[in-house]
């Protein structure tokens, strides 16, 4: 059996800024162009439906765009 990894620190919330007012990320919740939130679940609402050699290409297609926003994420 393998031995259990030590737990990592939880990130807390947000610290309050200049002006008593939290920083939060310079970019919008959900920037110009990329679906809302709503739009990702209908993405996997009906995959219930589907035959399950379609799964593969809705999950790809999501992990494809998720990669791209990711990348866009400045590195410290």
């Amino acid at each position: 059996m393998t031995e259990p990894s030590r737990p990592h620190p939880v990130p807390g919330p947000p610290r309050p800024g200049p002006g008593g007012v939290a920083a939060g990320p310079a970019r919008p919740a959900v920037p110009v162009g990329d679906p809302a939130p709503g739009q990702v679940v209908e993405r996997f609402a009906d995959l219930a439906q589907r035959p399950v050699g379609e799964h593969v290409a809705v999950f790809e297609a999501e992990h494809d765009r998720l990669t791209r926003e990711l990348g866009t994420i400045d590195q410290l």
